[in-house]
């Protein structure tokens, strides 16, 4: 079965940095793209970025663009996602989705891990 676990969500000042991780098993990761998304307070679901399948190539929501970077090591199933500069609308819950972009609000996740960017 899917399994994605996330971990690297903390507490942290604007401007400061976080890595995010994704245990991913259960399937062979290399043959498919990852995303991550995340989910402020009351809001929905925000596509953030994702990795695509062939190599360390991502795709960036404009709201992060400059600020993300998306990467991934096949070999170690890991998805990682480095976030720089960030900023208190950075704020919510973060997960790991198996699949590209427009699977963002349907594919398997993980629980997530929670990012809390104070002003």
């Amino acid at each position: 079965a899917v399994r994605l676990v996330e971990s690297g969500g903390r507490s942290v000042q604007a401007g400061g940095s976080l890595r995010l991780s994704c245990d991913a098993s259960g399937f062979t990761l290399k043959l498919f793209s990852m995303s991550w998304v995340r989910q402020a307070p009351g809001k929905g679901i925000e596509w953030v970025a994702t990795a695509e399948r062939g190599g360390n190539i991502g795709t960036y929501a404009d709201s992060v663009k400059g600020r993300f970077t998306v990467s991934r090591n096949n070999d170690r199933a890991m998805v990682y996602l480095q976030m720089n500069n960030l900023r208190a609308e950075d704020t919510g819950m973060y997960y790991c989705v198996k699949g590209p972009r427009s699977d963002s609000t349907t594919g398997p996740r993980g629980q997530g891990t929670q990012v809390t960017v104070s002003s």
